[in-house]
């Protein structure tokens, strides 16, 4: 397995193991056009065959926050501590960028919990992340929990 940024050649890749969760209503769809504008956002997990079985976006939306969105890793790759991999990069990457704190919006708490992130009230975060949201379907009854990590 190598993690690496993603590149063009990437982003059907990513838009096909992103929509396989967002059928399932996991996270939220991004069309082709939003993977391509936001590329530089992206970490993928790659195979020795070049296969992309996962995917991760580091979004920086302040001077002093960023999100960690668009997690995805592969039914057949779960388990193996690759979420764990794309998270921890997009962390890494936040700091050298100098962000030190980082939040997300997730069904899956204790997954971050593990990493550091602790339960915020969404209220607290600044209402420029919501932009997002408008485009989901569950809006405005989010029910999506945050969790943020000083680094």
């Amino acid at each position: 397995m190598m993690i690496r940024k993603a590149k063009i050649s990437d982003v059907r890749s990513i838009r096909a193991l992103l929509a396989h969760f967002a059928d399932q209503g996991l996270l939220l769809p991004r069309s082709l056009s939003e993977i391509y504008d936001h590329l530089r956002d992206y970490t993928v997990m790659q195979t020795s065959d070049d296969n992309i079985v996962g995917v991760a976006a580091l979004n920086i939306c302040w001077e002093d926050l960023a999100e960690v969105k668009s997690l995805a890793v592969s039914e057949d790759y779960q388990a193996r501590g690759l979420g764990r991999q794309l998270v921890e990069q997009c962390l890494s990457e936040a700091v050298v960028l100098g962000v030190y704190r980082v939040f997300t919006l997730t069904y899956q708490p204790k997954f971050f919990e593990k990493l550091g992130f602790k339960l915020v009230d969404k209220s607290s975060l600044p209402h420029k992340i919501w932009a997002d949201c408008l485009k989901c379907p569950k809006f405005p009854d989010c029910d999506e929990i945050a969790l943020l990590v000083e680094l």
